[in-house]
């Protein structure tokens, strides 16, 4: 009986992590009152605790586990222990790890979406709302490419250093939180950290990661400079509780939008424009392909270099095998863990940003102030077939 132990444990902290799942999925309205209010704020001393080093703490504890996981592998072997108990207590501990990083963050997948919080009102839209939020996110993105500063010799996008950018970061989001009135949004501005064994997770095709249980968001350093400030923004709102991926890719666009830096606001419309113009070559038919067309005619020469060359970036670095098995596990991760579009979310954000343009850009330009109606004043009504009205 002693051998199932571990199985026990495991099983037990796997219940309990279900019973959170489940919770937070029948009671989400209940969870969006509470749960990340307190985690914002417990997210926010944990970074201020491993902020005192710069590299992730969470990677180090990772090397440590897997340290520690070899060695009893060895002694297991050396002393004969039996090699079933032992797999049990290697369960149990990483279904610690899990139940841990459900408590201290995983609920917010099942708190209420970015879009609730900002009263965006988000619904269908034309093929033509989309060529137009298209149309727009690429004009804000080639007048910023102009005066992006390029690199001697060469005319890639050439940023602040890492850590100059990472202490920038923060400005969208404040600005959002106190200028636009966004308590969603008032979480931890502390700089994300360099991602370590950044030559790994390129080749996976990972730009960033954040850590709940430490309260750490991590950018991978080696990506290009044009993504290097909306990454940046994206893990920094995963700290600030906004779990669902379509939504921290929004709030990366919202937080370089504000931001004063032409930096991240160039990057953060190289990304929208990306996402949007993908999504409008995913539609069919002889319209859609004319209304591509139309998009394609107008990026300028700068824009169109900087998105060649982000596109070569990963398809040259990508190793399929890794990039496959990554993708694998983390839509494994974000469909069990709340978020049913899986990595299909990265992209999804289109449509928030489609229509962030209509309430944002098109509706406040059709709204124009209206003068006091006079049934009697020709301009504002046809009079001409009243035999009633004043010659």
């Amino acid at each position: 009986m002693k051998y199932w132990f571990g199985y026990l444990t495991a099983a037990i902290f796997g219940a309990i992590t279900w019973v959170l799942m489940e919770f937070g999925e029948r009671f989400s309205s209940l969870v969006d009152m509470v749960y990340p209010y307190v985690i914002r704020t417990l997210q926010g001393i944990l970074a201020q605790w491993t902020g005192a080093v710069a590299f992730p703490v969470w990677q180090l504890l990772a090397l440590v586990l897997g340290v520690l996981i070899l060695a009893s592998f060895v002694l297991m072997i050396a002393l004969k222990w039996n090699p079933i108990e032992w797999f049990g207590w290697v369960l149990a501990v990483f279904a610690g790890i899990y139940l841990l990083h459900t408590g201290m963050w995983g609920l917010n997948y099942y708190a209420g979406t970015l879009a609730q919080d900002l009263r965006l009102e988000t619904s269908t839209y034309t093929l033509e709302e989309l060529t137009e939020a298209t149309e727009y996110y690429r004009d804000q993105a080639n007048a910023l490419a102009k005066t992006a500063q390029r690199g001697n010799g060469s005319s890639n996008v050439q940023f602040e250093e890492f850590e100059v950018l990472a202490a920038k970061a923060g400005d969208g989001f404040k600005s959002l939180t106190y200028d636009y009135h966004y308590p969603v949004f008032a979480g931890s501005t502390l700089p994300v950290k360099k991602l370590g064994w950044a030559d790994m997770y390129t080749s996976m095709g990972i730009t960033g990661f954040t850590f709940g249980i430490t309260g750490e968001a991590a950018v991978n350093p080696q990506i290009p400079d044009i993504s290097l400030p909306f990454t940046m923004c994206h893990e920094m709102a995963h700290r600030m509780c906004i779990a669902n991926e379509r939504d921290a890719n929004f709030a990366g666009f919202l937080a370089c939008s504000a931001n004063p830096d032409p930096q991240f606001r160039y990057s953060g419309y190289f990304m929208a424009f990306r996402y949007c113009f993908n999504a409008l070559n995913r539609v069919s038919g002889q319209q859609a392909a004319a209304a591509v067309a139309r998009v394609k005619d107008g990026i300028s020469q700068e824009l169109q270099f900087d998105m060649d060359y982000y596109d070569r970036f990963f398809a040259d670095r990508r190793d399929q095998g890794a990039a496959s098995l990554a993708d694998t596990v983390n839509d494994t991760y974000l469909k069990t863990s709340g978020d049913k579009e899986g990595i299909a979310s990265y992209s999804a954000v289109y449509d928030l940003l489609v229509n962030w343009h209509i309430q944002t850009v098109v509706l406040p330009e059709v709204s124009v102030e209206q003068s006091p109606f006079d049934p009697y004043d020709e301009s504002q009504v046809d009079l001409s077939g009243n035999v009633n009205a004043r010659g």
